[in-house]
């Protein structure tokens, strides 16, 4: 007897990637396309009225956090497994993918090769990332120190510090994250508070010295 088709679904919100991504795995023998998404709410509604066997879901979603998916997806569809697919590489996005629920991350940065590879060691109950994620991630789980300020952050929050650090400013990160000013300046001044910091300007400069100490790390 032939082996049943590993069924997939995507959510990213960028309708090229959603094409490719279908096109490649649809190339790929016993990989089966059920559907897509660009939005979390589209996709978690379509995935509850049929469940497929593995999500690939993008970290950065119109209106939500990918983040936000995998903790739904894990609550209300335990037997689906979860692969990230995301431009994300620092690793605190990486372990907060994977303590949300997610068994897979694969940046997209990765060849195709990895992308297929990822959702079959994943649909075949294994967990699976590149090499040097994967390093990393063992490093942080066994360090007795991987405990910091920034850990206090919302995913959200620490999303917003990250583009800090990258050097965008308020307006670009708005435009970025489906939000508006007001609500990127909400979430600054929450950062501000949990890091402890008098201003915009010292938030800023802890974001991008943050943001070396990383680079360095990896």
């Amino acid at each position: 007897m032939a082996p049943s088709n590993t069924q997939v679904f995507i959510v990213d919100d960028h309708p090229l990637v959603r094409e490719w991504l279908s096109n490649l795995l649809r190339q790929s023998s016993n990989l089966e396309v059920t559907g897509t998404a660009p939005t979390s709410r589209k996709g978690l509604r379509a995935m509850l009225a049929s469940p497929p066997d593995v999500a690939i879901v993008d970290l950065s979603l119109q209106k939500s956090s990918g983040l936000e998916l995998i903790k739904e997806i894990a609550e209300q569809l335990p037997s689906v497994r979860v692969v990230i697919l995301s431009m994300h590489e620092e690793i605190d996005y990486v372990e907060r993918a994977v303590r949300a629920g997610a068994r897979g991350y694969v940046t997209k940065r990765e060849s195709t090769e990895q992308i297929v590879e990822a959702v079959r060691e994943v649909a075949s109950g294994q967990f699976f990332a590149s090499r040097p994620i994967l390093s990393h991630l063992t490093e942080r789980m066994v360090s007795s120190n991987t405990q910091g300020e920034v850990d206090s952050l919302s995913d959200r929050e620490l999303e917003v510090f990250v583009r800090l650090g990258s050097g965008h400013s308020t307006r670009r990160i708005a435009k970025k994250l489906h939000l508006s000013i007001k609500t990127v300046l909400a979430y600054c001044a929450r950062i501000k508070e949990k890091l402890g910091h008098e201003d915009a300007v010292e938030l800023v400069r802890d974001a991008i010295r943050w943001g070396d100490r990383r680079d360095q790390a990896g």
